[in-house]
Order: structure tokens, then C-alpha cells, then sequence
């Protein structure tokens, strides 16, 4: 099992070479940016301020080591917004959203060209997405997703019949599914660790094992670390899941676990159930599951909706094994029953967050606008956290452009998370109506209208269920 808290983690620190860790904070710094997370929002917004400013000293600090956070742990999943438009229409309007939807489309293609350009393998294959139905509840549960694409002028799906998708997905619980070709996956670790690779190169200053201890709004604002102070022009926050330990986020961050688990390498075995690229699966439930390969033959295979923590302490809770690995297996057999008595590698759980409205938002202090922030990508950070370091980097600058202008960069939404402890309390009310009305749709039973009721307070995963 995994020595770091993912298997992707152990993967990519035995390909690095020459990758010492950056030393922590000694004593009191300045720098034109500070930015407090070494995830992939952070080191996007770090190399997207380069490429508009070189000249700008950087310094980025993280509590333990780049890639640490959600960005090491992920399933690998390179979407865009397709399955947002709906929300993207209702938050920011239809035209605004066709172009958040082309922009993120775009956005693929432009995280594999920056890549290779900057010799970061992280095993990116772009070979599409097939979102699936795996009972009757889910069936055609896309219809009005792609119904607003297609009003739009936009087709990024194509429909398959039942047998095709089987085939396609390598299992034969599939019913029918999209496919969005385009998309794809990659080693999200390799992807963080090489984003922090390039970004030294480009003269940023990281120090890791640096952790912000207190944050002091002020002009300028300053960043308080065990060892010293930092002072900065600006202080721009890429914390995600750990936005939720500050007071002023708790009620618009809610973090959960989500379950990985990693095969053995297996590649005759998946080839022969039809598993023969990149592509990821998915089903269309609010607790989803979904699966893709690695490059070398694995499946790596995930469970949505794990536990929940209290006013927001992520800490180093999830820093172990998945709490859920039987039960999470047992799936894994139900949909790939080839794969039974295939030997696990890798188990872990990481850190997601859900937002009130199932978007990410972005913007600045109101009592400090020299403080910035980004976060809450909702299960969908690979592809969008370098959107995100667009919009942080045009902010920081006070550009007016194409990325400060987006709905998303005008601060956390109106809508908010009940206050503690009603949201810890009603987190797992609301979770456990969702497993007994899901379970009872697996069996073909109608769910308890009290538990279909509860369901509907909880808010939207990687994949809306319900886009009325």
C-alpha cells in the first residue's frame, strides 16, 4: 500500500529525479505574490502570473509538499464544463455560459500542449468520457443537460445504445451512456509535480514544509508561518478543501472523502473486457463511482460521498486508507466482475469539496482586497484549476479581461452551507438519504419519499442528477 498518502503520490516521487524538496520558510520574506497552497491552482496561478509579468518575484509556500493536497489524490480525470451548462446557465446566464463551456473545452487541449512543450509525462490521454446509466433511475438522465447544449449550438455528446456502451465501458451492468470524446485522464501527481518542476525553472520561490499559521489583513497583507512572516503586495489562497478551516469560507466549502482504489497491473485482463485506453467511466449518481486506466495497466476505480468533517478541520484526517475499501471493492466486483480476486495496490482517501451552487468560485477579500482566493471545484479540478489560476492571475494584476470578467470571480456565492454544527449534523442526514434512495433505485425499488426528499438538499457532485 501507498507510503504517501495516495498511490499516484508513491508513483510519482520514484520517476522524479534530481527533485529535492524545497526548504521551509527560515525567517521574514517579501515578495510582489504570495501564494499560500502548492496544488495545481496554486502553481497555475504562479506560472500564469510568469507568462504575464516575468519579472514579478513569486513566493509560494506549502504546508507539506506540492501535490500533497486533493491534487496527488484524485481520480486523474481531465473534464471540462459540459455537464455544468445547466448550472453555468442559471449562475451566469446562457451566453456567458457557451463561453465557460468553449473556454474549458479549450482548456483541454491547451493543458496537453503546455505539457509536452514543457516535458511534463504525466501520462495524459485524451480518449474521452462516457457518462453511463447503471439503473432505470439514471436512464437518460443526461436528456436535459444535452437538451440546453443543444439550444445552445453546442454537441459536445455522443449517444450509445446499450450494447455499445458495455462494450465500450468493459462492463455489463452499463445500460446506456454519452460519450464526450476530447477529454481524458492523466497521473494527476505527475501532473502537480511537474507544474512545480516548471514553475522553479520559471524563477518562483517554494517553500514547502511551510505551513500559513495566520493570515493578517492589512495594506499590505502579511502571511504568518512557524519561522517567519511574509510580506506580500498580494496574498492569493489556493486552498481548496483547507479553505474550509478559515471562519469566512466555512458556509460556502463543504469538504468530503472520496475513496480510491488502485489494481494490481492487469493489462491483458482489462484489454480482454475492452478496457484498451485512457477513457474514464462514470455512472449518474449524486454518490458517484467511476473508473479509468492507468498507462501501464492498472484501474484505478473511485467511490464519491465519504465521510465529512467538523467545522471544516481537513487537517490531516484523510491521510490514510479508504474507510470505505470493502464496500468500495464490492463495487468494484459488481461492475467489473472479470476483476475479482485481482490484487489491490493502492488505497486512500482525499480531500473534495462541494459548493452551494456546484461551481467554483473565485475573488477577494471584501475587507482586504489584497487577499485572493480560489477553490471549490466540486470533483472536477484537473482541467478547471488552470482556469482558476487565469482568473487568480488576471485579479492579482487587475487586468480587465476575459478571465476577470467571468460570473465565477465575484466572490463566494449568496447561497450558504447551514452553520455548525447543522451542517455536520445534516451532511450525514442528507448523505444517508441519498445511499438508501440510490440503493433502493440498484434494486428497482421506488425510494422512501422522505429520503428522495433529503436527497434533494444535497448539493451537486461531478455529475448534476438533477438539472431542473
Amino acid at each position: 500500500m501507498a507510503k504517501e498518502p495516495s498511490w499516484w503520490l508513491d508513483d510519482a516521487f520514484e520517476s522524479e529525479t534530481n527533485a529535492a524538496p524545497c526548504p521551509p520558510l527560515e525567517g521574514d520574506a517579501r515578495a510582489d505574490i504570495c501564494i499560500v497552497g502548492g496544488g495545481y491552482t496554486g502553481l497555475w496561478t504562479a506560472l500564469r502570473l510568469k507568462e504575464l509579468e516575468p519579472s514579478l518575484d513569486i513566493l509560494l509556500i506549502e504546508a507539506k509538499y506540492c501535490g500533497y493536497g486533493a491534487s496527488g489524490r484524485n481520480g486523474g480525470v481531465l473534464l471540462d464544463w459540459a455537464t455544468k451548462f445547466a448550472i453555468l446557465a442559471q449562475y451566469c446566464g446562457t451566453q456567458e455560459a457557451v463561453r465557460l463551456h468553449r473556454l474549458a473545452r479549450d482548456n483541454v487541449a491547451e493543458i496537453e500542449t503546455f505539457c509536452a512543450g514543457n516535458g511534463i509525462d504525466c501520462e495524459l490521454r485524451r480518449d474521452g468520457w462516457l457518462w453511463t446509466s447503471n439503473n432505470a433511475a439514471q436512464d437518460d438522465v443526461w436528456r436535459p443537460t444535452l437538451d440546453l447544449l443543444d439550444k445552445a449550438g453546442e454537441h459536445p455528446f455522443v449517444e450509445m445504445g446499450t450494447a455499445e456502451a458495455q462494450a465500450r465501458a468493459g462492463s455489463p451492468v452499463v445500460r446506456g451512456a454519452v460519450f464526450e470524446p476530447g477529454v481524458g485522464t492523466l497521473q494527476p501527481a505527475k501532473l502537480a509535480r511537474g507544474l512545480r518542476r516548471v514553475a522553479l525553472t520559471k524563477g518562483v520561490r517554494i517553500h514547502e514544509g511551510t505551513r500559513m499559521t495566520r493570515l493578517e489583513r492589512g495594506s499590505p497583507p502579511r502571511v504568518h508561518t512557524p519561522n517567519g512572516i511574509i510580506t506580500a503586495k498580494r496574498v492569493i489562497l489556493g486552498l481548496n478543501a483547507w479553505a474550509a478551516e478559515m471562519p469566512r469560507f466555512r458556509r460556502t466549502i463543504l469538504p468530503l472523502a472520496s475513496d480510491q482504489l488502485m489494481t494490481a497491473r492487469i493489462p491483458e485482463l482489462l484489454a480482454k473486457i475492452g478496457m484498451r485506453d485512457g477513457m474514464f467511466f462514470s455512472d449518474s449518481r449524486l454518490l458517484v463511482f467511476g473508473g479509468r486506466t492507468t498507462k501501464d495497466g492498472r484501474l484505478n476505480f473511485s467511490k464519491g460521498g465519504g465521510d465529512f468533517v467538523f467545522r471544516g478541520q481537513v487537517g490531516a484526517v484523510w491521510d490514510e486508507p479508504a474507510r470505505r475499501e470493502r464496500e468500495v471493492t464490492d463495487l468494484l466486483h459488481k461492475v467489473y466482475p472479470a476483476l475479482r480476486g485481482v490484487k489491490l495496490e493502492g488505497s486512500w482517501r482525499g480531500p473534495v469539496t462541494r459548493t452551494p451552487t456546484g461551481l467554483p468560485f473565485f475573488g477577494a477579500f471584501e475587507d482586504c482586497p489584497d487577499i485572493l482566493y480560489g477553490h471549490g471545484y466540486c470533483g472536477n479540478g484537473v482541467g478547471p484549476s488552470r482556469i482558476g489560476g487565469r482568473i487568480l492571475a488576471s485579479l492579482a494584476l487587475e487586468r480587465k479581461d476575459e478571465w476577470s470578467s467571468i460570473p465565477l470571480a465575484q466572490g463566494q456565492p449568496d447561497k450558504r452551507f447551514p452553520p455548525e454544527p447543522f451542517r455536520y449534523v445534516g451532511a450525514y442526514m442528507v448523505r444517508g438519504a441519498v445511499v438508501r434512495k440510490e440503493a433502493a433505485e440498484d434494486a428497482g425499488r421506488k425510494p422512501n419519499p422522505v429520503d428522495t426528499l433529503l436527497a434533494g438538499f444535497a448539493p451537486t457532485s461531478l455529475v448534476p442528477v438533477n438539472t431542473e
